[in-house]
């Protein structure tokens, strides 16, 4: 089994609250989701107004296809345009 993982640092520069930061992030995973099948979960900068991070992870039989999964995830985060990506870390395990 291969684990593909993605921490995304995102700026929701438009957020004037923590409801609006939280509905831009939301929208984000549930697209995420949707599009790409994959895990995603709001994992860090919980109360700040203008800041998110996410943890997004594929699970695969592949080593190729987890890496080509999360880069595409990237690509899409990056094309957003209500959270800035500002930083990313990607890691992939084998269990």
């Amino acid at each position: 089994m291969v684990i593909g993982a993605l921490v995304l640092q995102l700026q929701v520069p438009e957020s004037e609250s923590l409801k609006a930061k939280r509905q831009v992030v939301r929208s984000l995973a549930a697209r995420l989701r949707r599009t790409f099948n994959v895990a995603v979960a709001e994992v860090g900068d919980l109360d700040l107004w203008q800041a998110a991070r996410l943890g997004v992870v594929c699970v695969s039989t592949d080593s190729r296809h987890a890496d080509e999964m999360c880069q595409k995830v990237l690509s899409f985060v990056a094309g957003e345009t209500e959270a800035i990506l500002t930083r990313s870390t990607f890691e992939i395990l084998h269990l």
